[in-house]
């Protein structure tokens, strides 16, 4: 098998099947028109190429990854969690393998072949082969939905607690029963060249879905005190046309001080969790209250999503981080604003596993929230986002001339 190195691998459909594409979009140097390729050769270095194929470790997920061409190259990649429910997984094997033949029709190409990755770490008091027995029928339901539709399944993985299994291979010396146990992390030749080709692998599917998870239970109590008050305040003022704009410039200057405070106040850890724990201390209750509210005003989310470049984007994505870690109870909904604005704003800086994890919560949060929707489209089609920065600057450069005149305009740059 070859990988091939390309930030644009692989693109979702409007399925509920989410894809991960292979690398994060981060400026390399190296000669105009170069590419490198890694030839793939065998179940160990096909398991050790997963985390960097995604950006991160897929826990509890199905992979398929698609194969074109005589030597395999890697395609598009999809992700879906396994579902706990045994009885669901004929339906999610014909919805993966349609997405995978899907393919034909977005690029012009259709895959000649796939690997399936099933990934899953035992549970407590379970042992690791009954993981990989236990998901050996799902393994063999994904091969044959995708070989009705002429896709054969070449290699089919389990990876659990640190070992895996191929569920193709015969040999038992090759693939004995318990699994083989994986490569040490960064030794291998994937590990090289993802780091040449500057690839970060970004922890744990579960690690990166904890950072945009709401807050201790304690902490949520006074946090929904602070949600109710805020809405009993704000929302008659966001619905009434004359109150509007008075709550747009507030939130957009309460923002703005936010972004300034985390600017100034960097955490002293790289550790994520020590890291988020410090800036969700920077952040009141009844602050995070009022901004959650007053992004639901589409215009106002839209002037906060121009904070997108430059100095801004760091202090940007952590503020809006924390406010989605705020969203909780009755207001879980609300996550939808400040969880699209976290993944426009990493696509915008180039760390495409964080965007597309933060686009896919915001999707799960409110599956019809259309500036959400949009821009998942377009990330995964692998569109470049300079047009809508670039779009985002003459709206802003406008609007600003219009306030200069004292005139006001209605926007002038559509969505993606």
């Amino acid at each position: 098998m070859t990988q091939r190195d390309n930030p644009h691998h692989g693109h979702d459909e409007e399925s509920g099947v989410r894809r991960s594409d292979g690398t994060v979009p981060a400026p390399v140097s190296r000669p105009p028109g170069s590419r490198s390729e890694i030839a793939l050769r065998g179940p160990a270095e096909l398991a050790d190429a997963l985390p960097y194929l995604l950006g991160f470790y897929p826990d509890d997920s199905i992979v398929v990854v698609a194969l074109h061409g005589p030597r395999g190259r890697f395609g598009g990649r999809i992700r879906i969690g396994i579902p706990s429910d045994r009885g669901e997984w004929p339906a999610v094997c014909e919805q993966v393998a349609a997405c995978l033949e899907s393919e034909a029709g977005s690029r012009d190409r259709r895959p000649e072949g796939a690997i399936v990755f099933l990934c899953q770490d035992p549970g407590p008091g379970q042992k690791r082969q009954e993981v990989m027995e236990g998901l050996r029928p799902l393994a063999q339901a994904l091969r044959t939905a995708c070989g009705a539709r002429e896709i054969p399944v070449y290699e089919a993985l389990c990876l659990s607690g640190g070992f895996h299994i191929s569920y193709c291979c015969p040999d038992s010396e090759c693939c004995p029963p318990g699994g083989r146990p994986q490569e040490e992390a960064g030794t291998s030749a994937m590990a090289a060249a993802a780091a040449y080709a500057g690839i970060q692998v970004r922890g744990s599917l579960r690690e990166m879905e904890r950072r945009l998870t709401a807050i201790g239970e304690d902490a949520a109590r006074a946090q929904e005190q602070a949600l109710d008050s805020a809405s009993s305040a704000l929302v008659p003022r966001i619905l009434d046309p004359d109150g509007c704009p008075a709550v747009r410039a507030e939130t957009l200057r309460l923002a703005w001080s936010l972004i300034t405070r985390f600017r100034d106040a960097l955490p002293g850890e790289d550790d994520a969790v020590l890291a988020d724990a410090h800036d969700d201390e920077l952040l009141s209750h009844d602050e995070a209250a009022a901004m959650i509210l007053g992004l639901q005003d589409r215009r106002t989310r839209d002037r906060a999503a121009e904070w997108m470049e430059g100095a801004d984007c760091e202090p940007a994505v952590r503020l809006w981080r924390a406010l989605s870690r705020r969203c909780v109870g009755p207001y879980e909904e609300h996550a939808a604003a400040p969880l699209t604005l976290a993944g426009w704003v990493s696509w915008s800086a180039g760390d495409g596993p964080s965007a597309r994890v933060a686009l896919d919560r915001a999707l799960r949060s409110d599956p019809d929230y259309v500036f959400a929707r949009l821009l998942h489209r377009a990330f995964n089609d692998g569109v470049d986002p300079e047009p809508l920065r670039r779009c985002m600057r003459k709206e802003r450069a406008l609007r600003q001339a219009q306030e200069n005149h004292g005139t006001a305009g209605p926007s002038t740059c559509p969505l993606p």
